[in-house]
């Protein structure tokens, strides 16, 4: 049996997008002749929504290491909260001990706080044990150089100048790369001549039906954040907006004023729900959404909130929503994590992604629901639009393929995981 240590900032019950990965691979890993243990920070010390019903799906021999971090009520005096900046000491501190006490073939990094991954270069040159590392979205990134200062992130001068930086001290020693897509791949091979002829995958993060047999166990003591009525149609979004969500937005909102104007009948008592809109503390968030609505005239019909939520509180948003809609960046290379829970939520589903995204793809291979790309025509999108709300109000039956959608089990993907990791100790 060998031995992998996962290096994951984020972890139940700290509900972040970047841990799903682990979480959902974890109950696999054994089966597959791989023990895994995770170094996570202590939740304590983590700016996140806690959900606890994420301990649920963790199986119970896994071995979870925490560790401490510098305390954001100070750092932030200085202006840092980047929690892999303020947990790196006791990341090096920890593992190190680690590493000394135990076998350990393998190191990898899942998550979306990058700057930890330096330590895996540091690891590999202390102890010889070779790392891989998951691009879950890229690190250092030209994306937002030409945006205005009003859609850069907060801090951007500082993070764009400080993953310039880091990013090649982790990728220097890389053994292997796994990453949602091939994009993120190729951009950094073609920066780094060392990652040539290291092993890589696309793997995309899996769907897990565990999550929804412990949300409907749990169904009384989960919140629902609209109101279900026989008078109207709700149609629900939850994960995150943004600036980079604009065009897929615009899209939807002038295709439904189009079917306000043709087809009133058809379109007046649907509600458009987008729900954890925000990263930002609860009431600190901007909208993103609404004021696209205001500007297209259909405010009545939109509602956002953009407070996070619990993992599972967005499962119950899912299931009991009367259509559900996945909005995409313009980023070509993006890919919806949140895809699987709505197509596993078994409701007519309406996708609105770039045509090389590999959200889109999934979607057509799955035939999980109507999907409208940004190449397509106004017209073309009311049409799409027009279709799917004539299948919710019919009651039509789901399309999807789950045949199809097998390949994108947890267990499947996980195994993808493990053929890459046992390819990087046959190439040590």
């Amino acid at each position: 049996m060998k031995r992998v240590l996962i290096i994951s900032p984020h972890f139940p019950p700290a509900n972040a997008a970047d841990m799903q990965r682990i979480r959902m691979s974890l109950p696999y890993f054994k089966e597959l002749e791989w023990e895994a243990e995770v170094v996570t920070v202590n939740e304590n010390y983590v700016d996140m929504v806690k959900d606890s019903l994420l301990m649920e799906s963790i199986p119970s021999h896994i071995i979870i290491h925490k560790v401490n971090a510098f305390s954001k009520k100070w750092t932030s005096k200085i202006g840092l909260g980047s929690l892999a900046l303020r947990s790196l000491w006791f990341y090096r501190k920890k593992v190190n001990q680690l590493l000394r006490s135990k076998k350990i073939d393998l190191i990898y990094f899942s998550t979306t706080e990058f700057p930890v991954c330096v330590l895996g270069s540091y690891w590999k040159n202390k102890f010889n044990i070779p790392y891989v590392i998951d691009m879950q979205d890229p690190w250092h990134s030209d994306y937002y150089q030409n945006k205005p200062k009003s859609e850069r992130p907060k801090k951007y001068w500082f993070s764009y100048r400080l993953h310039k930086f880091l990013e090649p001290i982790a990728m220097k020693n890389a053994d292997g790369l796994i990453s949602v897509s091939e994009k993120y791949i190729n951009t950094l091979k073609d920066r780094y001549a060392n990652l040539a002829n290291v092993p890589t995958k696309v793997i995309t993060f899996g769907a897990n039906e565990l999550d929804f047999k412990i949300a409907q166990t749990n169904n009384e003591r989960l919140k629902l954040y609209y109101t279900t009525s026989t008078d109207q149609i709700n149609l629900v979004y939850v994960g995150r907006g943004g600036y980079d969500m604009r065009d897929a937005i615009e899209i939807l909102f002038k295709a439904f004023k189009i079917g306000l104007e043709n087809e009133p009948e058809l379109f007046e008592n649907i509600h458009f729900h987008f729900i954890g809109t925000s990263y930002a503390p609860a009431g600190k968030g901007i909208a993103t959404i609404s004021p696209i609505a205001e500007a297209t005239n259909i405010s009545n019909y939109v509602t956002e909130y953009t407070n996070r939520i619990g993992f599972y509180e967005s499962i119950k948003q899912l299931i009991t929503a009367d259509g559900l809609i996945i909005i995409g960046s313009n980023d070509s290379g993006y890919t919806a994590s949140k895809l699987y829970p709505y197509i596993l939520a078994k409701k007519q589903l309406l996708g609105i992604f770039n045509k090389e995204s590999s959200a889109a793809r999934i979607m057509t291979d799955c035939n999980a629901g109507d999907l409208i790309t940004f190449n397509d025509t106004q017209n073309e999108a009311y049409q799409i639009v027009h279709r799917y709300i004539t299948s919710i109000k019919k009651q039509l039956p789901i399309p999807t393929n789950f045949t199809a959608f097998e390949l994108y089990t947890a267990s499947s993907l996980t195994k993808s995981q493990v053929e890459l990791f046992n390819e990087v100790l046959i190439n040590k």
